[in-house]
């Protein structure tokens, strides 16, 4: 895994971007060395995380007579059969490097070899003789791309810092960007929270010929009308995906490093590390543990690793790390986060760092493509509901929801009818299974300055989300539009990016996903939604696939989402952090404008004394105090650096 920067002038500008500062700030994602190409217009940059071919693998990467350069960040991870397909017709290799691959598929296929990858990238690819500029990312965004349009440049990188080095300009508050991640928990489409900085969206290609800007879609999640096939046997379907599953895992295990992989005590993490324990003699895995029960699942870790007979290594996150940690976490994201999980993230990656792991496998994406969160229950209960709103024993269907959590929301019937029942008969609403959740996240609107708030709340935040949704995404069925809301907004724009890229890359470390495999994805996009959520059981086809290669207690465990403690992480002794008390400060709050300091003090002290037991609180609190550092890490006029790796 690497970062990449680089520019091409578009408007008359005379000098090309500094690359040397653009790629300085992304060296935690590429300690392993620089490369550059420089030749008016284009600029490339690229800071070397050595993965695959060690020696030889440098970039900028060019094809045999120079015209097709190159800069590429993530994996290919089918380069192997593309390589030989290449050499069939004629194409003459230099190196044992997937990147290479880029350059001569495209010079074989034009635009449309991005079709042809299997993997996880962004990349940047100059044509020289055409003048003529690709910047791609990968089928499901798990690679970052952002670009700005600055004094006659364009400039884009892995990572928004590098835009802000060389261009300070941009560094100004979109605020329905700041609206729509106190919405959805992050921004939707191309937009991020910087007004100048654009995000290249997931699936898409970017072309800039001619002084022309040419946005294009190349992939996209799709469902069959009508609700999707029926024709095979849970156990048809599972051998499928078993198949789909081993070669995933095959492909995304090469590398020439050792791999590790994670383990969160769950059926997804345990499945991945159990087809990789097929492949390799030796497999080391990872994952966090907590002080807290509520949080804590090594149980369960230790129970997998000892089927598997793997090494296995723990890392003991407490409250008070989590704390102290939070500023370096916002350097990564560049960008408000509402709830913490992200930070135990970072620092097992800093462990995985120092054991001597650039890579591990993970289990991310199961639940997005196999039906595995609450919300996906909540949408069918709220639906079977409204069929007979006047039932008294529907909305008790409820309590079989969130056993994990020490505050269910459902503990109160009371509660829960009038929280499930909100908009309850809405039922052609497209995110009509996600309406109450963002009505307990837009909560933190109450806290926000009455001109912020009145200007957030004159432009409706769901309206550029409608936008996005595909012309036929009334022709699918109930599980599957809930599907892709959640990946457009929580998958996208969070959980790959806050917590997955960012914290990891922040030491050097590569994840690798292969549930979002687009094979993977394709084939179970085509299944009826019975195959995933049966009754109120989740991921009942990927449960089945997996069936002898994880134990029974995990294989068959509801659900627990991965948590970490929120706003007690940032209390000692009944006082606020030192930072946290500064920024937080009326004078501080005050200044920057965003939120009104009473609302704020009052929320602060009910943290404080240990009332705030909700999400809404706990999600208002952290999303306060991630908005005033995200301020005076990047909009007060200093660009922030990234923190230096662990040794």
């Amino acid at each position: 895994m690497c970062g990449i920067a680089g520019g091409l002038l578009t408007d008359g500008a005379a000098a090309l971007p500094d690359l040397e500062r653009m790629i300085t700030t992304l060296r935690h994602r590429g300690p392993d060395g620089v490369g550059y190409y420089r030749s008016a217009p284009c600029a490339l940059a690229h800071a070397r995380l050595s993965i695959i071919d060690l020696q030889t693998g440098g970039q900028p990467m060019a094809n045999e007579d120079g015209s097709v350069w190159t800069v590429f960040n993530g994996e290919i991870f089918n380069f192997i059969e593309l390589r030989t397909e290449l050499q069939r017709l004629g194409h003459r290799f230099r190196t044992q490097s997937d990147t290479e691959v880029i350059v001569h598929a495209y010079e074989q296929y034009g635009d449309r070899f991005v079709e042809r990858l299997a993997g996880q990238f962004a990349f940047a690819l100059w044509d020289d003789r055409r003048q003529r500029l690709l910047l791609v990312r990968d089928r499901v965004g798990i690679r970052p791309l952002f670009y700005a349009q600055s004094g006659g440049r364009l400039l884009f990188a892995s990572e928004v810092k590098a835009i802000l080095a060389v261009a300070p300009e941009t560094a100004v508050l979109d605020e329905q960007g700041l609206a729509q991640i106190f919405t959805f928990w992050a921004p939707v489409g191309q937009r991020t929270v910087f007004k100048g900085i654009q995000s290249l969206p997931a699936g898409h290609l970017l072309v800039v010929e001619r002084g022309l800007r040419r946005l294009e879609r190349y992939w996209d999640w799709s469902f069959p009308a009508g609700g999707g096939r029926t024709n095979l046997s849970l156990e048809e379907a599972a051998e499928s995906l078993r198949a789909l599953l081993r070669e995933a895992v095959r492909q995304q295990l090469r590398a020439d490093v050792p791999v590790g992989a994670y383990l969160s005590g769950g059926v997804d993490s345990g499945g991945i590390a159990a087809l990789a324990r097929e492949h390799v003699g030796e497999l080391r895995t990872f994952s966090i543990t907590f002080e807290e029960s509520e949080f804590d699942e090594s149980t369960y870790q230790r129970q997998m690793a000892a089927h598997l007979g793997v090494q296995h290594s723990a890392f003991r996150c407490t409250t008070q790390e989590i704390g102290e940690a939070f500023p370096d976490l916002i350097r990564h994201t560049e960008s408000p986060v509402l709830r913490t999980a992200p930070v135990p993230l970072m620092l097992l990656a800093g462990h995985v760092h120092e054991q001597g792991f650039k890579v591990v496998l993970t289990g991310e994406g199961a639940d997005e493509v196999f039906g595995g969160y609450d919300l996906f229950k909540e949408g069918k209960i709220r639906r079977f509901w409204a069929k007979r709103t006047d039932s008294a024993w529907r909305p008790l269907l409820f309590s079989r929801l969130y056993p994990y959590l020490a505050h269910s929301p459902v503990a109160n019937r009371h509660f829960t009818r009038l929280f499930f029942g909100q908009r309850l008969e809405e039922l052609d609403h497209p995110f009509y299974a996600h309406l109450t959740r963002w009505a307990t996240t837009r909560g933190i609107f109450k806290l926000l300055s009455p001109d912020l708030q009145s200007r957030l709340l004159n432009e409706p935040t769901e309206e550029e989300l409608r936008k996005l949704l595909p012309e036929r995404f009334n022709t699918w069925g109930d599980l599957a539009r809930d599907q892709y809301v959640e990946v457009k907004t929580l998958l996208e724009g969070y959980l790959l990016s806050s917590q997955g890229d960012r914290v990891a890359l922040a030491h050097s470390v590569e994840g690798r996903l292969p549930y979002l495999d687009h094979r993977v994805i394709e084939f179970a996009n085509t299944l009826s939604s019975r195959y995933k959520l049966r009754g109120l059981h989740e991921k009942v086809l990927l449960r089945r696939a997996l069936q002898g290669l994880v134990p029974e207690p995990i294989r068959t465990r509801v659900k627990q989402p991965y948590r970490a403690p929120d706003s007690r992480s940032f209390f000692r002794e009944g006082k606020p952090l030192p930072y946290v008390a500064d920024l937080l400060s009326t004078a501080n709050l005050r200044r920057n404008g965003y939120f009104r300091p009473d609302a704020v003090n009052r929320l602060v002290e009910k943290c404080r004394s240990g009332r705030a037991l909700g999400a809404g609180d706990n999600m208002a609190f952290v999303g306060v105090l991630s908005t005033q550092l995200l301020h005076e890490q990047f909009l007060g006029g200093r660009v922030a650096q990234a923190s230096p790796m662990r040794a």
